[in-house]
């Protein structure tokens, strides 16, 4: 039975304020189209997907911007009870937030840069901290075979927190052959839906995960069913699923349309602009830290699928003709993944049928 009732708005994230300055944002960068050099132009549908596409001469170019947010403050208690830094997980979450959107659009990411932005120059002076978030990165950057090209590093006392770090990444991508693109014009009824599992929260709903460790007497030191702690398991890495991609087209399948799991949880399946329903028969298996999660703050399942990725990291909506080969690619390259849905004519929402939820367009709004 939950010991709490917790909601993320609680927790100091309200979708219902961020979301429609997202918007605005949009609408004000849709304006900005016509800066583009002569020559380039922009792929207007491209516009409110995870990733923005221009295409020079032929070549089309994707690139995303992203952040952590607030895992990285779960690092310090928990080196005080492990002795380890974690910074080497953080630094492939930062990667993953960046590399699994730009893959929803059907590129192949190429280079990325590092964002780095500490509370004072101390931080950087912590040489175990510094050389496993160094390591980290190289090593994330050979698993998505991306070159790293450079970043930023600054030191800013008065905006972060003096013993607080802010990571970030942007990565750029080609998509190549044109026909990888995949973004609004594929999608169609009857459409499989497969979902590539997590490795747990990810870094979505991390200041719910912190709240309910504040509230908790045993916080971060918690026993989770499967007898790791909780601080533990909520800084597992998000897993890259790039090589998934480049598997699945390897194999000769190009995904219809693709969805990051991230904020919203499974309200982001449905972030295609047009009316559909996407119906799910099966869900993956919940991570043992977002079922403690789901439990200790109250959280209705509508809730938790809401919130959380509630294990399904990515979506890739190919044909049912492809669903298999799909599958059968994920797990080549060690991803475990299920063919768990289908897509529908109909209104826009997500069914969830074993357990009874259903979102709606209401739902989300994250388009102008």
């Amino acid at each position: 039975m939950a010991k709490n009732s917790v909601d993320y708005r609680a927790a100091g994230v309200d979708y219902t304020k961020i979301d429609p300055l997202k918007i605005d944002a949009q609408r004000a960068a849709r304006e900005t189209a016509g800066n583009l050099p002569k020559g380039i132009t922009e792929l207007a549908d491209s516009r409110g997907e995870s990733a923005y596409v221009i295409d020079i001469g032929g070549q089309l170019i994707a690139a995303i911007t992203e952040c952590l947010g607030t895992k990285v403050l779960i690092a310090e208690p928990m080196r005080a009870i492990t002795g380890k830094t974690y910074f080497d997980a953080l630094a492939q979450d930062t990667l993953a937030m960046a590399i699994n959107d730009i893959i929803t659009v059907g590129a192949t990411p190429v280079f990325v840069h590092a964002y780095w932005a500490a509370g004072s120059s101390d931080w950087f002076a912590d040489q175990e901290r510094a050389r496993d978030l160094i390591q980290g990165w190289k090593k994330a950057c050979d698993t998505a075979k991306v070159a790293w090209g450079g970043g930023e590093t600054p030191s800013l006392v008065g905006v972060v927190n003096p013993n607080a770090i802010d990571l970030a990444a942007s990565c750029t991508g080609v998509i190549n052959p044109r026909e990888r693109l995949t973004l609004q014009s594929r999608i169609a009824p009857g459409d499989a839906i497969v979902i590539l599992a997590a490795s747990g929260i990810h870094a979505n709903g991390v200041s719910l995960a912190r709240k309910i460790a504040a509230d908790s007497k045993e916080g971060y030191s918690a026993k989770l069913r499967d007898g790791r702690l909780f601080g533990d398991a909520l800084l597992d890495p998000t897993p890259l699923y790039s090589p998934v991609t480049e598997a699945v087209f390897a194999a000769g399948v190009i995904p219809h349309y693709c969805a990051n799991i991230t904020g919203h949880g499974w309200r982001k399946i449905m972030r295609h602009p047009a009316d559909f329903t996407y119906r799910f028969d099966m869900i993956p298996p919940v991570p043992p830290v977002l079922a403690y999660l789901q439990d200790q703050a109250g959280m209705s399942d509508a809730e938790a699928y809401g919130t959380f990725n509630m294990g399904a990291g990515f979506a890739l909506i190919v044909a049912a003709a492809d669903a298999a080969k799909t599958v059968a690619a994920a797990q080549a390259v060690g991803v475990t993944a299920w063919q768990a849905g289908t897509v529908e004519a109909g209104a826009k929402s997500v069914v969830i049928e074993p357990l009874d939820v259903t979102f709606s367009s209401e739902d989300l709004h994250l388009r102008a």
